[in-house]
């Protein structure tokens, strides 16, 4: 067994492997720098993260100054200003992008993608035990992830990523991936939320099922999805964890479709990707039904730094650069050069299922051998991208891009060279 000299256990690492594990000391716009002075174009934005580029000088300038007036405070029965600032900023901006079904009114602020979710599910079935007609099961769609918290894993796909921890995971209705014209999908979900036993509420990933191998399906099975729902009463939770901040090229996923879901979760992207922040945004029916004059219905959930003002002030500087620049415009020059880039790759024997989404492209190479996660090629080529200077992480044998907006032509150009010599090297 290789033991590390370090006792940091890192995520989504098998270090028995022994894979090198670079220090990264600074980072700027879509550059990272090195301990050992190499320097990595970061092909996907750290883990989805980082939208207008690292180390944004607005969104630290904010940072920097909500340190030195007010670092932490609890948010139970307290507020501040940068918590309002931001709550009101997603409720404009939704309002603009999403504009069809009931508008998002309220915020209820967390720490991650993970606890977003929680919080979403917890809402829904929050608000069939309140108005008093409980509800107890969640549909979700073949291959997603949501997380890796209880309640996330639960309504994620079963498999390698949580197959430890099924004994503590609750029972879930599933429906299948779209295939073709999505019908399938919309048959499976009708039928369920058809019952006389109906579902409290659906979860789905909008467009790009992400973890489960950038799968894409399209807008008209999300609107489908999103009216079913409506017509049967049941909840729409729309987990935007990483398609929003203009990943899917809206600032929202569920734009594409025109739609609004009864509940939104956002993280990763919310703060530019800057430091840890995530809101669950709900209709006003979601709160109406947890909001009385019995303490017993208030929503059950917190955390110690819930709406801590630093990262709410790194949020509110997001919002402001959204509002202020155009972010969109950016991301269409981004992704009109990853397409032509795609389709270049698109060509070559090793490599299939090019598929590209707004600021999100990715292709699946041949290997001769198992597919998936799991693929035994996803540590070789996390090392040969490495090698040549890149943060790619691929999805076993899915390679995908996801690079901050501010990624120039001929780093990208370096990303998709390198992903054409590395499927004449490992693909089959």
């Amino acid at each position: 067994m290789i033991l590390s000299a370090s006792p940091v256990w890192h995520p989504f690492t098998q270090h028995g492997l022994g894979e090198p594990i670079p220090q990264v000391e600074r980072a700027e716009g879509a550059l990272l720098h090195c301990a050992d002075g190499s320097t990595l174009i970061d092909g996907i934005s750290s883990w989805w993260v980082i939208t207008h580029g690292h180390c944004d000088p607005r969104i630290v300038a904010a940072m920097q100054a909500q340190a030195g007036t007010l670092d932490q405070v609890i948010f139970a029965g307290y507020t501040h200003a940068p918590a309002e600032e931001v709550a009101r900023g997603l409720i404009r901006l939704t309002d603009a992008a999403l504009p069809s079904g009931d508008p998002l009114r309220h915020v209820f602020f967390s720490d991650s993608g993970s606890t977003a979710v929680e919080v979403g599910l917890k809402m829904a079935l929050g608000y069939w035990h309140n108005i008093g007609a409980p509800r107890h099961k969640i549909v979700v769609m073949e291959h997603s992830y949501h997380g890796d918290t209880i309640g996330a894993m639960s309504v994620g796909a079963r498999g390698v990523f949580n197959r430890a921890y099924a004994p503590l995971l609750f029972d879930v209705e599933t429906i299948p991936f779209p295939e073709g014209d999505g019908r399938n999908t919309l048959d499976a979900l009708e039928a369920l939320c058809a019952r006389s036993d109906k579902p409290a509420a659906l979860i789905a990933e909008p467009l790009i099922l992400g973890a489960g191998g950038m799968l894409v399906y399209g807008a008209d099975v999300l609107r489908g999805m999103a009216d079913i729902c409506a017509a049967q009463d049941v909840l729409f939770i729309a987990d935007e964890v990483m398609t929003g901040w203009g990943r899917t090229g809206t600032l929202f996923a569920c734009e594409n479709a025109g739609i609004t879901p009864d509940i939104l979760c956002t993280a990763k992207g919310l703060t530019g990707g800057s430091i840890p922040l995530a809101a669950t945004l709900s209709t006003a029916r979601i709160f109406e039904a947890h909001c009385s004059d019995d303490r017993a219905r208030m929503f059950f959930h917190s955390s110690s730094f819930t709406a801590n003002p630093i990262t709410c002030a790194a949020a509110a500087a997001n919002i402001a650069i959204w509002e202020g620049d155009d972010v969109r415009g950016r991301i269409a020059g981004l992704s009109a050069y990853m397409a032509e880039r795609l389709a270049g790759l698109a060509t070559h024997p090793a490599l299939e299922n090019p598929r590209l989404l707004g600021a999100i492209a990715a292709i699946d190479l041949k290997t001769g051998g198992a597919a998936g996660y799991m693929s035994d090629v996803a540590p070789a080529l996390r090392a040969f991208f490495l090698e040549r200077g890149l943060l790619l992480r691929p999805l076993g044998n899915a390679i995908y891009v996801m690079p901050p907006y501010c990624t120039s032509a001929p780093q990208l150009d370096a990303i998709f060279d390198a992903i054409g010599e590395a499927a004449s090297q490992f693909g089959a």
